[in-house]
């Protein structure tokens, strides 16, 4: 009985260089992921037809797509010193 959405950003730490994070931006609707951002692929990928759908029609758009690369050094490398500390 209905419907279940979430989005999941998270930021992984292979190493304490700033050059080894990476930034993970998942869309999962009804348990399936459908769409993906990938910053070390630095586009969305689609894994449904509607995430495919998705995916073309927010990489074909430059200042969206910049906004969301913008995310990785705007959450994941400014908080790095957190994550280290914790």
């Amino acid at each position: 009985d209905g419907y279940f959405y979430q989005r999941v950003a998270e930021c992984r730490f292979s190493s304490k260089d700033l050059q080894g994070i990476e930034l993970i931006d998942s869309y999962v609707f009804n348990q399936a992921e459908h769409i993906r951002f990938n910053s070390t692929v630095g586009k969305y990928v689609g894994y449904t037809e509607h995430g495919v759908y998705n995916a073309e029609a927010w990489n074909s758009d430059a200042a969206f797509l910049a906004q969301e690369r913008g995310e990785l050094e705007r959450v994941c490398k400014h908080n790095a010193d957190l994550h280290y500390s914790a």
